[in-house]
């Protein structure tokens, strides 16, 4: 009981110092690749990159304490950091102290719902999530995350569109317009480290070694140039009437904003007088109208801000430097129209527009390329939900995490709780099978469910098992979870000691490391195997891969409809089971007549059902076995292979019964064989045993074809030549 409910307690069974040294090794070298993986995907989450290095302390050594499999990593990982960006940017702005805030209280309740699968032992509801529909959903997935990194890629800012292809026509846009070339060296670098180092030794560090080297010559060569000026120093004609717009309608939308908020919780309120049986008022239709006049005006200021904000970083400038070190002065002029007789720095200078107003005392245009810059100093404990600036970590409104955000984000959590669930435990059960290991998939659940539940105290967003980083730990020699501790340890002392040095990490790298990691995620191979399985399969896969495709960021969507339709698909094939009818084959065993071309018996007919029979399908035998009468009109004796019956409920049995009526009212025998014991009892209870007569049912298919044919072809109507060579006795060719 006690590792039951403390499963570490079992690594130290013949631990030794020898197994500490290589836990302790492959846990630095695991660690060397989440730190910048984390800060990469804590981007990808829509979230400054250090939330990455929060999520990569706690979660890997809890869900290591406390799950089933001791190599698997736990921490930040693509799909789930796609996924919880997608769920959150319509409840507010990416990496802003509301939306940090949600992302939090959105891992707090996956990890609930994680926690309460696990501890109820229903692992077995990711069944749902069926193969076909995992491999749409990641071949989409990782195309998503992978093109979602051309913007850093290419040194390009856009405004997110709803519809992914959007987003990425407006950064080809852009990229066409203007791609700031030392970027893109720094990724299309990046990659070729990894790539490099991978096919030299990948034991090799490779994100490590392409983080460190990319850092370095950023440092080196002022990668980053930023220009911070009052706005007097821009010499355009018309920029200053350009900011003050777009200033404007930003605190417009801050302002309806409120506005909207503050309806939002009288129609709170008024929906709790009508559930308690009010019913529906004027003022709850008049509220709900003013709702959605406000949100229509929101959405028709945030189209103005879109096309300001895209005028803006349209800009392009060049700078007359006046001054050197804190003492240099700019002077910006418009690319195309510098006055005759300025000489300026040839370079290209653009305007850094966010989502929120610009201090026109303080711009900043930036003349180089972007880098991770200031991280925190230290770990961040705070209770889920608290709304902290980003910048100082100060409180700066009430918190989020109650009942009404948790039920708000729960549909979105499901789906990441199963889908993260699933990637952990397919990676633990590849592991489980090289080393041997016992795996308890409801364990599991419950370390992934704690881990994220205890590692939102100190900051993470929702987190799960990685593939690349369970494959190092596992190459590294891992023996047990010590390792998972060793690597969280390492993260908390780079979080104290080492920030400093990521400072000049260009994003360009974040983005080349996000690309190379989810290459591996793309498998075209499981469209054709799925389709070579069953096309129906294939089929659902290629639609699940398409539709979450096109309704990106809302990933849930191809998820839903690929359940949908693998539901759909289950139950027409529960309301049809096969019903064949049998026949001996070549090797003298019955088989599908059908299927295998075999010639059927004149005057008895041998019919198998495949399936429970209930209510669902319960007509369906009927439907065929008049079928099977209509085709043989010399047919005198029915025998029921009931082997393929597994269950049988009220209306199955009723549907049975009525069958051996019918076919006994036609003056046609009936016999049943192969009853399974639930069956039997089932049988027994509502007295059809009986109707049938215990002497017309059989224990085995093979004694009753030889009694029901003895009995039917030595009938006297029937001539004997007719009946030497039964096909249900011996094999015939059609």
């Amino acid at each position: 009981m006690i590792t039951k409910i403390f499963p570490f307690l079992g690594w130290f069974k013949d631990y030794s110092g020898s197994k500490f040294q290589i836990d302790l090794m492959a846990g630095i070298t695991v660690a060397m690749v989440l730190i910048p993986q984390s800060m990469a995907y804590a981007q990808l989450a829509g979230l400054p990159a250090y939330y990455g290095l929060y999520a990569a302390f706690l979660p890997p050594m809890v869900a290591a304490l406390f799950g089933s499999s001791r190599q698997l990593a736990t921490g930040p990982v693509a799909v789930v950091s796609l996924m919880s960006a997608a769920s959150l940017e319509p409840l507010a702005t990416a990496g802003g102290p509301e939306f940090i805030a949600y992302s939090i209280v959105l891992a707090v309740t996956v990890g609930v719902f994680q926690f309460s699968l696990g501890v109820l032992r229903l692992g077995m509801v990711v069944n749902f999530l069926s193969h076909p529909v995992i491999n749409g959903f990641t071949n989409a997935a990782a195309i998503i995350i992978a093109s979602s990194q051309f913007s850093k890629f290419f040194g390009v800012y856009v405004d997110k569109a709803p519809h992914h292809y959007e987003t990425m026509m407006r950064v080809a846009q852009a990229a066409l317009d203007y791609t700031h070339v030392p970027t893109l060296l720094y990724g299309v670098g990046a990659v070729v480290i990894m790539v490099t180092l991978k096919k030299v030794n990948p034991r090799i560090p490779n994100v490590l070694v392409a983080v460190a080297v990319t850092t370095v010559i950023s440092l080196l060569t002022g990668f980053n140039n930023d220009a911070h000026v009052d706005i007097s120093k821009v010499q355009l004609e018309g920029f200053n009437h350009k900011v003050e717009e777009f200033n404007h309608v930003v605190a417009e939308i801050e302002t309806i904003g409120a506005e909207r908020a503050a309806l939002g919780v009288k129609v709170d309120e008024q929906k709790k007088l009508e559930t308690a049986g009010h019913g529906m008022s004027i003022e709850m239709i008049q509220l709900e109208a003013e709702v959605a006049m406000l949100t229509s005006k929101i959405n028709e200021a945030k189209h103005h801000a879109h096309l300001i904000r895209e005028e803006l970083r349209d800009m392009k400038f060049e700078a007359v430097k006046t001054g050197e070190g804190d003492a240099a002065q700019f002077a910006f002029y418009p690319k195309e129209a510098i006055p005759a007789g300025i000489e300026t720095d040839g370079g290209t200078w653009r305007l850094k527009v966010k989502n929120s107003p610009l201090d026109t005392t303080n711009l900043t245009i930036m003349g180089g390329g972007a880098i991770v810059g200031k991280i925190p100093t230290g770990l961040s404990f705070a209770l889920p939900g608290t709304v902290k600036d980003p910048a100082t970590g100060e409180k700066i409104g009430e918190s989020i995490l109650n009942m009404k955000t948790f039920m708000k984000l729960l549909p979105t959590a499901i789906i990441i709780s199963l889908l993260g669930f699933m990637e952990a435990i397919a990676i633990a059960k590849a592991m489980a099978a090289q080393t041997g290991q016992k795996l308890d998939a409801n364990q599991e659940l419950i370390g992934q469910g704690l881990g994220n539940i205890v590692g939102s105290f100190g900051g993470s967003y929702a987190v799960s098992g990685s593939f690349s980083r369970s494959a190092v730990n596992l190459q590294a020699g891992a023996v047990s979870g010590v390792s998972s501790v060793v690597t969280s340890l390492v993260v908390v002392l780079t979080l104290y000691f080492f920030t400093p040095l990521l400072y000049h990490l260009p994003q360009a790298t974040l983005a080349a490391v996000i690309m190379m990691a989810v290459i591996g995620l793309i498998n075209t191979k499981g469209f054709s195997h799925a389709w070579k399985a069953q096309w129906y399969d294939g089929a659902i896969s290629i639609l699940s891969f398409a539709v979450t495709l096109y309704f990106a960021p809302h990933l849930d969507k191809g998820i839903m409809v690929g359940v949908a339709l693998s539901m759909a698909v289950f139950l027409y094939k529960s309301m049809r089971p096969v019903v064949a009818s049998l026949s001996m084959n070549e090797e003298n065993v019955l088989k599908s007549a059908e299927h295998y071309r075999l010639k059927g018996c004149r005057h008895i007919s041998v019919v198998r059902f495949d399936g429970a029979l209930f209510f669902a399908n319960a007509s369906y035998l009927d439907e065929q076995v008049a079928k099977f009468r209509t085709e043989q009109p010399d047919l005198r004796y029915i025998l029921l292979d009931a082997k393929g019956i597994n269950d049988m409920d009220a209306s199955g049995e009723e549907a049975l019964a009525l069958l051996v009526d019918r076919v006994r009212s036609a003056k046609l025998g009936f016999a049943m064989c192969g009853i399974k014991g639930q069956v039997v009892a089932v049988m027994d209870r509502t007295g059809l045993t009986n109707k049938i007569g215990k002497e017309h049912i059989y224990a085995g298919t093979e004694e009753a074809v030889r009694s029901i044919t003895d009995e039917i072809h030595h009938a006297s109507d029937l001539p004997p030549e007719g009946c030497k060579n039964c096909p249900l006795l011996k094999h015939i060719p059609a």
